[in-house]
């Protein structure tokens, strides 16, 4: 998914500012809500991207919520797949 790509380069690439991190986890959040999309975040880096941000904002609310929250849908589910992503 072309859209998903997008937003993990936009959160590795600007990740450092609260503001991005904060839109491009709440993207990832609606994006993954879709199980189709869920691989295609992970493949573009999102779990890595998201925890990078995380790292960087360990103080702001707001992003620490979002970052959470893209996390679990982009690692939910029951399939191999899923299993995949919550061990990266």
């Amino acid at each position: 998914h072309a859209v998903a790509a997008a937003v993990a380069a936009a959160l590795r690439a600007h990740g450092s500012v609260s503001r991005v991190a904060l839109a491009a986890c709440e993207r990832l959040v609606n994006l993954c809500g879709e199980v189709q999309n869920r691989q295609a975040a992970a493949d573009a880096g999102a779990i890595e991207a998201i925890v990078a941000a995380l790292q960087a904002h360990p103080q702001v609310a707001s992003v620490q919520q979002g970052g959470c929250w893209a996390l679990f849908n982009v690692c939910v589910g029951s399939d191999a797949a899923a299993r995949a992503r919550r061990q990266r």
